[in-house]
């Protein structure tokens, strides 16, 4: 996007005249993490907790996997699937796939734009520190009475009415996970509206740093609104509210606009950051400047726009008038412009780009051709008359495990290869990245593309049991699923290697056609950059 002068190589040196001052390095022990300010830290505790969480909210998956290879119940009864089924979809949406990317931002945005660090230092530390908290609260909530919450990870009333305790540590859970992701929101917007280089203009700005700075206006905006919805229906469990209570005059379809008004757009702020990473590393081996910069910035804003206006298309089969169903179904076929027009802009990108195909590339272009997929079937699902058939069944678990698995899950993982060397020094093994790359493309869809077929054939989400007929699909997506999970193993392994050092050391711009201000730092990224902000022209 931007030319760096020299200015900050010679500004650089200032890093370290002030040895003596107390804070100028980490702490050492534990108190360097515990009291952590520095973005880079807390940026790699994000990404260390999100693992944690991946595996956590994958083993539920597995379990889940291991009951349907065949019909019958052979090891969960229904009431413990359905709770494994709820907290996988809670532990994944707000423990691994958000975390990750505010921990993207924590380490890359400050480096981005030129900026010494975040700019609410300690407030970064505590709205990390509060997601351990909720993941324990959330883990916990097994081994009351009752069990875990059964309910979904939608949370509907009136089943979040009929439920133990464990309800409870879940709504205090998703509070405290939305009070973190308030605060880290709030942090970034001023963050990247206060503290970029001289010379660096928002149109100058990399587009993560764009997608970052809309999806945290999105945080901000529809976080409230789930605390509202969980709120009432902690009121309606203890204190003789009626807000979805038909008995008491409340409607339980009031609890699905409010929650949906939250969870449309927080679908985008899932995918947006997702979109930021691939426009980055598609140019960088593509060789080439990314196509229709502008446009990319005006189609992340119209997406987060339009988010908030399709909220009822979750909810087809809720009776609703035709008019509103025309609406609805017509305001989500608009979202597929914009996000139309970011896919072609990548293929244009790479359009007679000298390309070549390193692992961060391998799952760029991986993510492209199956978020299409995903935002086909989607697009799909816009229609009224169709959704009412697959409504709540394997065919909607398919379009958005294309959507959060290969559009998420595949962009972190191509940021994480596109950022390791810059993150600890040391190249990855290439090859063994490659494996991780086609163990996981292949075993996704040996995983996730029958269930359209299932869904369509008519097989019901969140069944502990099923009728004999989808045995054949079950069976070949639950040898993907286990064979996705064990592909995961390889990744860990890869980044272990790279954190303590095994393997080639990284120049400071160890891809050839990256561009930003974070390849001007040396790789380690010193702990302290930019204390004398560079000049952008």
């Amino acid at each position: 996007m931007s030319s760096v002068t020299a200015d900050h190589v010679s500004g650089h040196g200032h890093a370290h005249d002030h040895d003596d001052h107390e804070h100028h390095g980490p702490m050492h022990g534990w108190r360097r993490w515990l009291f952590a300010t520095n973005h880079k830290d807390i940026g790699s505790m994000y990404l260390v907790f999100s693992l944690v969480m991946l595996f956590e909210g994958g083993t539920l998956a597995l379990l889940l996997r291991t009951e349907l290879f065949q019909p019958g119940l052979q090891f969960f009864s229904p009431e413990l699937f359905n709770q494994f089924t709820t907290m996988h979809g809670l532990i994944m949406v707000f423990g691994a796939i958000m975390p990750a990317f505010v921990g993207f931002a924590n380490w890359m945005v400050p480096l981005q734009i030129g900026a010494s660090d975040m700019a609410f230092a300690r407030m970064n530390n505590f709205s990390f520190w509060l997601l351990p908290v909720a993941a324990i609260l959330l883990t916990t909530s097994f081994f009351v009475p009752g069990g875990a919450t059964a309910a979904g990870w939608t949370l509907y009333a009136p089943l979040t009415a009929q439920m133990g305790p464990g309800m409870d540590l879940a709504i205090f859970a998703v509070h405290i996970m939305g009070a973190s992701s308030i605060m880290g929101a709030i942090n970034i917007v001023v963050t990247i509206l206060n503290m970029r280089a001289p010379g660096m203009t928002l149109m100058k700005m990399p587009l993560f740093c764009w997608t970052w700075l809309i999806t945290a206006y999105l945080l901000i905006a529809v976080m409230p609104v789930l605390a509202a919805a969980i709120t009432m229906v902690l009121t309606d469990r203890h204190f003789g509210t009626g807000f979805f209570n038909a008995a008491a005059g409340g409607d339980p379809v009031l609890y699905q606009h409010v929650f949906w008004f939250f969870g449309h757009p927080e679908v985008y702020i899932m995918i947006l950051p997702a979109f930021g990473i691939v426009s980055a590393i598609v140019p960088a081996f593509a060789r080439k400047r990314l196509f229709g910069y502008a446009s990319m910035v005006y189609a992340t804003a119209s997406i987060a726009i339009l988010s908030f206006i399709v909220w009822a298309h979750h909810m087809f089969a809720t009776g609703m008038p035709v008019t509103a169903q025309l609406y609805f179904m017509y305001a989500t076929m608009l979202i597929s412009i914009p996000t139309g027009v970011k896919v072609f802009n990548w293929v244009a990108t790479m359009w007679r780009g000298s390309m070549t195909f390193e692992t961060p590339m391998l799952f760029a272009v991986g993510f492209i051709f199956v978020f299409t997929i995903g935002g086909f079937t989607g697009l799909i699902l816009s229609m009224a008359p169709i959704d009412i058939q697959v409504h709540d069944t394997y065919y909607v678990v398919a379009h958005f495990h294309y959507v959060l698995v290969a559009g998420s899950l595949f962009a972190l993982f191509a940021g994480t290869y596109y950022w390791l060397p810059k993150w600890t020094g040391t190249m990855y093994n290439e090859t063994l990245g490659k494996w991780h790359f086609w163990l996981s493309m292949i075993t996704f869809n040996i995983t996730f593309f029958p269930m359209h077929f299932m869904g369509l054939a008519g097989m019901p989400r969140r069944y502990a049991d099923y009728a004999a007929q989808f045995t054949d699909f079950h069976q070949v997506a639950t040898i993907g699923a286990f064979g996705f999970g064990l592909s995961q193993l390889l990744f860990v392994y890869i980044i272990i290697k790279s954190v303590k050092g095994d393997g080639a050391r990284a120049p400071a711009k160890p891809w050839e056609g990256a561009e930003g201000l974070e390849w001007t730092v040396p790789s380690p990224a010193p702990f302290h950059t930019f204390e004398t902000p560079p000049e952008v022209r």
